[in-house]
């Protein structure tokens, strides 16, 4: 079924403003931006109108150019969504409220903006899970600008000047170029891959550790080669890491074996059942971030491979024994399952 012009022109519309935005210092002609979006150039000056008399985008004509006012702010046209496509945004963003401690006022604002066109049986409830996702982050620094910063520099590919503070070293300033941003429920936050200057090296930067974020002018491309869902496919959450995946391989007791094939941990993971529950295979690109998924399982997960992750659980395994005082000639009870209701609040029920 062909799409109604009204569709095509919201579509135009959104091309339109992504091209000022993606090039703030360009100027443009009537007739090269005809070409751009295939129009004549009656219907780009009638749209070009529009949006700088509606105030959707904020453009001047300076002679034949037309050029993004100076300050201007970046806002999106409306998108229309059926009420599975609204429920499923609320829901994606109303878990990043969850996983992201700090504030953001960006992300609550979303969620209150979805709940304006969900149903009034629910809206109530709606806006109560916001009024405590606020509470919740009240305390908590703000970090609305410093996502706003890296937001839109990722949206118009303009790069970002950050001050970061890695943990255990000293704060640095550099030029970031966003090529992709991504939340990660392990560290509880959002994460910015892309190019920075110094070390003019790809980089991954944690959202709570850049403490100065300002937009510039400066404009960036993205290399061709450059595969972000191919390296975040390899991570376990978004360290990749540098060199060729590890594989990872655990034993899990049949206590367990049900809840660890109920979800997909990693699009690698493969699962073989054995004669005492089964065996967990998967590729990853480092391992720092799967320890404490680990960890989690308690006596449940023997680790295989790799023998240095294998060799990082049993000298911890000998930490935990000294701190609560157990000697090495008490042997566990086999008969003793574990505790269902701490896999339950870990790894849900």
């Amino acid at each position: 079924m062909p799409q109604s012009d009204k569709y095509r022109r919201t579509d135009r519309l959104q091309h339109l403003q992504l091209l000022f935005w993606q090039h703030p210092g360009k100027q443009y002609r009537t007739r090269e931006i005809a070409e751009i979006l295939g129009i004549n150039e009656d219907t780009a000056i009638k749209d070009l109108d529009e949006m700088s008399s509606s105030g959707r985008l904020p453009i001047v004509k300076e002679g034949w150019y037309w050029r993004l006012m100076e300050g201007a702010k970046f806002e999106l046209l409306p998108v229309k969504l059926n009420l599975a496509e609204g429920a499923a945004l609320f829901l994606a963003a109303r878990l990043l409220s969850q996983i992201h401690d700090e504030r953001n006022e960006h992300v609550l604002l979303a969620l209150t903006k979805l709940i304006v066109g969900m149903p009034p049986t629910i809206a109530p409830h709606l806006h109560q899970t916001v009024h405590m996702a606020r509470q919740r982050q009240e305390q908590q620094q703000d970090k609305s600008g410093i996502f706003e910063a890296l937001a839109l520099g990722w949206a118009t590919r303009r790069q970002v000047r950050l001050v970061y503070a890695p943990p255990h070293l000293q704060s640095f300033s550099c030029l970031f170029s966003p090529y992709l941003l991504e939340p990660s429920p392990i560290g509880r936050t959002i994460y910015a891959m892309g190019a920075s200057t110094p070390p003019d090296a790809l980089r991954t930067y944690k959202l709570e550790r850049i403490e100065h974020a300002e937009l510039t002018e400066t404009p960036f491309e993205i290399p061709a080669n450059f595969d972000g869902p191919a390296l975040l496919a390899r991570a376990w959450g978004v360290m990749y890491g540098d060199e060729e995946p590890v594989q990872i391989r655990l034993r899990f007791s049949h206590w367990v074996t049900k809840r660890v094939k109920e979800t997909l941990w990693h699009p690698t993971q493969e699962i073989k059942d054995t004669s005492d529950g089964c065996e967990w295979t998967a590729l990853i690109g480092d391992l720092v971030e799967i320890a404490n998924w680990v960890r989690g399982w308690g006596a449940d997960c023997e680790v295989l491979e790799p023998q240095q992750l294998r060799a990082d659980l049993i000298k911890e395994a000998r930490r935990l024994a000294h701190l609560y005082h157990i000697a090495p000639a008490q042997a566990p009870d086999q008969e003793d399952g574990p505790d269902m209701d701490l896999l339950s609040h870990v790894f849900g029920g």
